[in-house]
């Protein structure tokens, strides 16, 4: 009998859990594609103003209910550049009061109403055809899994009554005094670590809590441990980053760690003053119908793990400076300069779409500032009687660059359209796809440029002054064109192809002028045969340019 109330009791857990991470899954996915804009704004307002910083990251660890997937993005964030550390370590204060939320939202009295609740946004998600509300009723949908996960749990750890030999192995974990609580903390910790999710293991110990199979106490000291379990994830995915992300996974831990450390002297007054809070003993039973229940524990545990990293936060706000002053002499930087990379990010940045699109973006508005420097290069090559060799090594070596950042910014966004995205991000992922190819198409055809320019020197050949002074004009005017494309995309203007309509027209009628003269001067027999080729070559390389420039500018249009 007891083998089988055993296995049923494993099922109801193992299965409850399912549900309640699957539901946890939903509802962060539904609420990042419906406030997906809205986050990208928030990330983007993060500056050195610490205070700053830590609401963006409770507000944005709130919508995503993940503090793992909130610190794994400041992560990425910070090994990209895009993100100094100091942002980041008020990003990761933020996220750890932010994940308290899910505690708040199991304290509400209406796990019954999960199946009802899943049921009606189940057909909302199936039979709508606007995208906005299929994302709303995910997250709904959502919900109504972590409540009904959350019952069926409760009532496989309702069965631990009649198994005695088990409720006394559970009661070996007790937080009767510190280091009954030391022991605790370490089993939350290990717990979340083998999970790979807090909100679990806090759905675990509620249940566990609220059928009285474990004290407000024990339940406590587990919460603080899963606080610092959780760190693991941001620190596996730290790993082989750059020096600056891997000080922020060690902000992480470490600020977990110290407040743990100074927790646990003041354990029991402060489980104390909660209780006080909410009005007396928490961990009174209430019986109806013959059950017996601690439902008051719930809100307990949710105050314990609020109260501790609020207090927590407003104990390292005044301190931040100092610790990642302390994390730069701890974690010293490389001899060399690190070069961060996109495909670094890829596993980091991918559970939240809407923010992974905005990294890749970022991406390739570096590929458009590096094809504007490429063509600044090229006019002080071009200009210059002597052959400057360094300044061509790098015109050379930014075109390797921007090879690679193209197929980086391709695998991401191929990893990011092969899963379930909101239409926007896809169609933008698309939209990026083109863009990251035409600037790196701009690149080749400047290096191009370069190349036929170094031929005709080495055969000690030069353009003409006349072709001299013609090529520079078309040289500037795409030099002005490219600059405002770069400038559209930064803005995410739409009507960036109309605004750039007369400067394309007047640099197509440049180029025909030009090789109408130049066909014209050949006649004459004044041009030697290799400096009229590379000349037509030349032009047909700006040429390119502008067309890259125009399918730009009509990609940021949204035009097909």
């Amino acid at each position: 009998m007891e083998t089988s109330q055993f296995l049923q009791m494993l099922f109801g857990l193992v299965g409850g859990l399912g549900i309640f991470l699957l539901g946890m899954k939903n509802m962060s996915d539904g609420m990042q594609a419906v406030a997906g804009p809205s986050l990208r704004r928030m990330i983007g307002a993060v500056t050195d103003n610490r205070f700053l910083a830590t609401a963006v990251g409770t507000v944005v660890t709130c919508v995503v209910q993940s503090s793992s997937i909130t610190t794994v993005m400041v992560i990425g964030f910070v090994n990209s550049g895009v993100m100094q550390l100091i942002q980041g370590a008020g990003v990761i204060m933020g996220a750890n009061i932010g994940t308290t939320i899910t505690g708040w939202i199991l304290v509400l009295k209406v796990g019954k109403y999960g199946l009802p609740l899943l049921g009606a946004a189940a057909f909302g998600y199936l039979f709508t055809r606007s995208d906005r509300i299929r994302y709303w009723a995910m997250a709904l949908m959502g919900v109504g899994m972590v409540f009904f996960g959350l019952e069926v749990m409760k009532d496989a750890c309702a069965l631990i009554e009649e198994m005695p030999d088990f409720r006394a192995w559970f009661q070996k974990f007790d937080a009767v005094n510190h280091w009954g609580v030391i022991r605790c903390i370490c089993v939350g910790c290990i717990m979340t670590i083998l999970v790979q999710s807090s909100s679990a293991t806090l759905g675990i110990t509620i249940s566990l809590a609220f059928e009285g199979v474990i004290s407000y106490p024990t339940a406590a000291a587990l919460v603080l441990g899963e606080n610092v379990g959780t760190t693991i994830t941001a620190f596996l995915a730290s790993l082989g980053t750059t020096t600056n992300a891997r000080r922020a996974a060690y902000f992480h831990v470490l600020f977990n760690l110290v407040g743990v450390c100074w927790i646990v002297p003041i354990f029991f007054p402060y489980i104390g003053m909660i209780q006080w809070a909410l009005g007396g003993d928490v961990g009174a039973p209430s019986s109806a119908g013959g059950d017996t229940t601690y439902p008051r524990t719930t809100a307990a545990i949710a105050a314990t793990h609020s109260v501790f990293n609020v207090l927590n936060t407003l104990l390292f706000l005044p301190l931040m400076p100092a610790v990642v002053r302390m994390l730069e002499r701890a974690v010293p930087g490389k001899h060399f300069k690190e070069k961060p990379h996109l495909t670094d990010l890829d596993i980091r940045m991918l559970e939240s779409p809407s923010l992974a699109i905005e990294q890749s973006r970022k991406e390739i508005l570096k590929m458009g500032d590096g094809c504007r420097k490429m063509i600044d290069w090229l006019r002080a090559l071009l200009e210059r009687d002597e052959y400057d060799k360094p300044l061509a090594d790098r015109l050379k070596r930014r075109e390797e660059v921007l090879d690679r950042m193209q197929d980086e910014v391709a695998a991401f966004v191929t990893d990011l359209l092969s899963g379930n995205v909101p239409h926007a991000v896809a169609e933008e992922a698309r939209e990026q796809l083109r863009i990251a190819h035409e600037y790196e198409a701009t690149g080749d055809a400047i290096a191009d440029l370069f190349k036929t320019d170094r031929k005709l020197r080495e055969a000690g050949l030069r353009f003409t002054e006349k072709q001299r002074t013609g090529l520079f004009l078309l040289h500037d005017r795409l030099t002005e064109l490219l600059g405002a494309v770069n400038e559209t995309m930064i803005k995410q203007d739409q009507a960036a192809k109309t605004k750039l309509l007369p400067a394309r027209k007047i640099i197509r009628g440049e180029i025909k002028r030009l090789r109408r003269e130049h066909l014209e001067d050949l006649s004459t027999g004044e041009v030697a045969p290799q400096v009229g080729m590379a000349f037509l070559t030349a032009l047909s390389a700006y040429g390119r340019i502008r067309d890259h420039c125009q399918n730009v500018a009509e990609a940021v249009s949204r035009e097909k």
